[in-house]
């Protein structure tokens, strides 16, 4: 039954992969297409098919086996020369970084005109050259850039905006800096508890600073074993005495009208991820936003499929209500807990009393 639960949370994941076009996904597995007899990447362009016509696999070779044949459109059995070519150009700024590169450097490096390569760069990055410079000139995201064997990588985990005086100003309950996290929760004390909730078990858990994980599972087990993995660094205890105040506080939004702003969070996250999550936790209980208006509300009309995968990481079931993003024709689009508990989440919060 746990080996079940298990594989229905890795099929999850890689759909809400697969929602979001998330660039990072490629190559880690292939979804394929029923209907069709098609595969492809994660961040395959063309239209979603329907959840029930996709299943997935670990690789090309056991796409094929099953019968499959590879998409012409996004080529998942070629490298992708477009990010070949991003990569290089971040390789290229790298190693001139004395230098202030122009655009018209960087395009001609990578072998592309000026107006494709800053158009390609920013849809693949979420920066511009430019800020991209800016940043690494600054050092500020040198720890990334050592700890993964991709620039590109490094880039989404380090964050996609143009100043790190973004995130350093940003709203102060977002208090879990990128390289704490980095370290495992090297040097934290991280203290949780479960609660029992119609739509199965929720954990939440705490350092000294705020709230840092909230997640709904389907036991204890699993629940724990997350956590630790994910913090794993960290001295991890289960205290259910200490944080019966904040877990009422969080299990309180699954049923009333409640101020989340009351909660404070000490959650990891890049300068744009923390954006998008402030966006979240100001959409009204009963209201849904879809992904291009909460670009938009950011200032990155632009920036859809990033804003997408900004909310299938939520670290914070409920406190940063992701549930509420929906696609612009108001259908469920993946939810990392589930998109049965994001429906029931939101069916909810329909019929329950306005603030």
């Amino acid at each position: 039954m746990q080996l079940v639960m298990q594989a229905e949370e890795k099929t999850d994941r890689r759909w809400a992969l697969v929602q979001a076009r998330n660039l990072k996904a490629d190559g880690t597995f292939v979804y394929a297409v029923k209907s069709t007899g098609i595969f492809c990447r994660p961040s395959c362009p063309s239209r979603r098919p329907q959840r029930e016509q996709v299943e997935f696999f670990d690789s090309t070779d056991a796409a094929q086996r099953a019968g499959y044949r590879a998409c012409r459109r996004c080529m998942p059995l070629e490298r992708n020369s477009q990010l070949s070519k991003i990569e290089g150009a971040c390789r290229y700024i790298d190693e001139n970084l004395e230098t202030t590169l122009s655009l018209n450097d960087i395009s001609r490096q990578a072998g592309l005109s000026a107006f494709h390569f800053q158009r390609l760069f920013k849809r693949t990055l979420g920066i511009s050259p430019r800020q991209y410079q800016q940043a690494r000139r600054a050092g500020k995201f040198k720890q990334a850039l050592l700890s993964e064997a991709r620039i590109t990588d490094a880039i989404y985990d380090a964050g996609y905006s143009s100043s790190s005086r973004a995130y350093e100003t940003g709203n102060a309950q977002l208090g879990m800096t990128p390289s704490e996290f980095r370290r495992k929760g090297r040097g934290l004390g991280i203290r949780y508890t479960t609660v029992v909730t119609e739509l199965g078990k929720l954990l939440i858990a705490t350092t000294d600073r705020g709230v840092c994980a909230v997640r709904f599972g389907d036991n204890d087990k699993v629940l724990d074993r997350d956590l630790r993995q994910e913090f794993n660094a960290a001295e991890i205890v289960r205290d259910d005495h200490a944080l019966e105040r904040v877990a009422a506080q969080v299990q309180k939004l699954l049923a009333e009208p409640a101020s989340v702003g009351a909660i404070a969070l000490d959650i990891q996250g890049t300068a744009f991820q923390q954006r998008v999550w402030s966006a979240l936790r100001s959409i009204p209980r009963g209201e849904t936003r879809s992904y291009s208006e909460i670009a938009e509300k950011i200032g990155t009309p632009k920036a859809v499929r990033a804003v997408a995968n900004a909310c299938a990481t939520n670290p914070v079931a409920l406190v940063v209500p992701c549930h509420r993003v929906v696609h612009k024709n108001g259908s469920l689009s993946g939810y990392r807990w589930g998109v049965e508990r994001k429906r029931a989440l939101l069916q909810a919060e329909k019929v329950s009393p306005a603030e």
